[in-house]
């Protein structure tokens, strides 16, 4: 099976991006680039990924990735679910649509994604919001694919090790959607370790490669992550502009829209802690929102879609991370190369600086 260093000629990693942000063209722009692109079958059917993956490799015989929701198997209240539902009864009227049925599942088909993926093997394969079982992660590796699990602290890396994981992203508090932590606690909400911090951290606990997600826009920062431990970087709102992303063009033009000023983590579109940037609905809602993934995702899902076709980003998930305001709206293949060009650049930098 490919390692980590097989998979990239830079190492820069899109991230994957559900919800529309991910696309096969920009999947596979990233990876004929020299990167590694990924595709999210979050929120997407099992035939709907299957489809996204003959048309990566239509476009590209570089390796990929595609990235997973693990079940969510803590249920959530539903009386919580319903007050937040009654506050949100306004913007229903005024959107002129009705909520979304919060019990609409929380396994996003996930035993059949495997299924497919075990069928029709890709390159790679990552988790968010949790930790396969070894099962799955010695089946997966049987069948070629190289796994990579999300992990937000060294308990959850070292839980990803013991699991059989290929390796780790260990994703910073500065990263823009949704926080992948394995445990939906509320009382963590404002305890993420920043990414300089945190990689470090990773990296001394466990032996598997590290892939640092987190607020990263430039080669510089790039650099610099590798300097403190990671072997590659992972970015996502940078890609996110790009032509090539499925993302709405008014999330595309919020990103680096002055009248967004920054972001800050809420639960008030999915239930689950994620990064925006901080428009209406989420001053409004974000102080009420419940721990209630995927509940209050589906129950906000119709608001989303309607505001979108409004034409009004004040209620849209503008999922953001800390850099937004170092976007470039430029080419996925070309942004790429940008990357690794800056990345030389610093890297050459600092060994001035250490030989001086």
């Amino acid at each position: 099976m490919a390692t980590l260093n097989d998979l990239l000629a830079y190492p820069v990693v899109q991230a994957p991006m559900a919800g529309g942000g991910s696309t096969p063209r920009l999947a596979a722009a990233v990876s004929e680039a020299g990167g590694l692109g990924f595709l999210a079958a979050g929120y997407k059917t099992p035939e709907a990924m299957y489809e996204e993956i003959k048309q990566v490799r239509s476009l590209t015989a570089n390796p990929f990735g595609m990235n997973l929701f693990m079940p969510q198997l803590i249920t959530a209240d539903p009386a919580a679910v319903e007050v937040y539902a009654e506050q949100l009864a306004g913007e229903a009227t005024w959107y002129k649509t009705p909520l979304g049925d919060p019990d609409s599942g929380n396994d996003d088909a996930y035993e059949a994604k495997i299924s497919v993926l075990l069928d029709n093997p890709v390159p790679v394969v990552s988790f968010t919001f949790g930790c396969p079982d070894r099962d799955t992660l010695d089946a997966l590796a049987r069948a070629g694919t190289f796994t990579v699990v999300t992990v937000t602290s060294t308990a959850e890396a070292l839980a990803a090790q013991r699991a059989g994981a290929d390796a780790v992203c260990v994703q910073g508090i500065e990263a823009g959607g949704h926080q992948g932590t394995h445990r939906d606690d509320a009382e963590l909400d404002c305890a993420g370790v920043g990414l300089l911090a945190l990689v470090p951290q990773v990296r001394d606990a466990v032996r598997l490669p590290v892939i640092a997600a987190g607020g990263l826009m430039r080669g510089d920062q790039i650099a610099s992550v590798l300097a403190v431990g990671a072997d590659a970087a992972q970015l996502g709102t940078a890609f996110l502009v790009c032509p090539e992303s499925g993302a709405n063009a008014l999330h595309k033009r919020a990103i680096t829209d002055p009248v967004f000023t920054h972001t800050e983590l809420t639960r008030a579109f999915s239930g689950r802690p994620a990064r925006g940037l901080v428009n209406r609905f989420m001053r409004e809602h974000g102080p009420y929102a419940p721990a209630a993934y995927p509940q209050v995702h589906h129950l906000t899902a119709p608001l989303r879609k309607a505001a979108a076709a409004a034409g009004d980003p004040q209620a849209m998930a503008l999922w953001a991370g800390q850099g937004h305001r170092l976007a470039r709206s430029v080419a996925a293949g070309e942004l790429v190369a940008l990357l690794a060009t800056e990345l030389d650049a610093a890297r050459e930098a600092m060994a001035a600086g250490s030989a001086s």
